[in-house]
């Protein structure tokens, strides 16, 4: 299988001196295409740190992160924003959707750093898929919790991302709409995308292939999920 995400004895801490705090611990992961990984934890145990990590938004004190073989922190502050938006797919637990941009808008937002023109169709039918073509022109105050996560979602697949990277996805979800979160995430895993969801949620790391445990900034040995 070809590799899609490496994380290399990465460490991070946040402060200095004798008040800063380890929010990574010597950090190695390793996803290959089709692979869909769960990591659970305590709040404040490293989980989003090590997803900002992964997807270029937080360079680590010491390590590195390399997607589709490229080590991200190699690259400059524009070329990776460009190469993030490219190939990685963001879905966060508070949505930060664009609250000016309609519906449509925000799904094509990831498209403007590659220029790669409108990719309305795309998006159109992203929509569709979602069952959200009724509201392309609404705003996301205009939006239910559930609607405004499959936007979300679909802002995340517009670019055909070799890896999704969700924190907390199914967190402010009803029991339908967070089942329909994951089934997105486990379709984009068959077709051959790396999926890296960190959740408290049991039940939601279960939908995942294997589940590592985080605790006070340490990955401990991975576990089949049993699904």
């Amino acid at each position: 299988m070809t590799e899609i995400l490496r994380l290399e004895n990465v460490a991070k801490r946040f402060g200095e001196g004798d008040s800063s705090v380890a929010a990574l611990l010597d950090v190695s992961l390793h996803l290959a295409s089709g692979a869909f990984t769960a990591i659970r934890g305590p709040s404040g145990c490293g989980k989003t740190t090590l997803l900002l990590t992964a997807g270029g938004l937080l360079k680590p004190d010491v390590g590195g992160a390399v997607v589709s073989g490229q080590s991200l922190y190699a690259l400059s502050v524009e070329k990776r924003a460009a190469f993030r938006a490219a190939h990685i797919g963001f879905v966060f637990q508070q949505f930060h959707l664009i609250p000016y941009l309609t519906v449509l808008e925000n799904v094509l937002t990831p498209l403007l750093k590659n220029k790669r023109g409108t990719g309305r169709a795309r998006a159109e039918e992203l929509l569709n898929r979602f069952n959200l073509a009724g509201h392309a022109r609404k705003f996301p105050a205009q939006l239910s919790t559930g609607e405004r996560q499959r936007v979300a979602l679909a802002r995340a697949l517009i670019n055909h991302p070799s890896v999704l990277l969700a924190d907390e996805p199914t967190g402010n979800l009803d029991e339908e709409n967070g089942e329909a979160a994951l089934n997105a995430l486990s379709d984009f895993a068959r077709q051959g995308g790396a999926v890296l969801l960190v959740t408290h949620d049991q039940k939601a790391a279960q939908r995942a292939d294997c589940v590592m445990e985080m605790r006070n900034g340490a990955l401990q040995q991975e576990t089949l999920s049993g699904k």
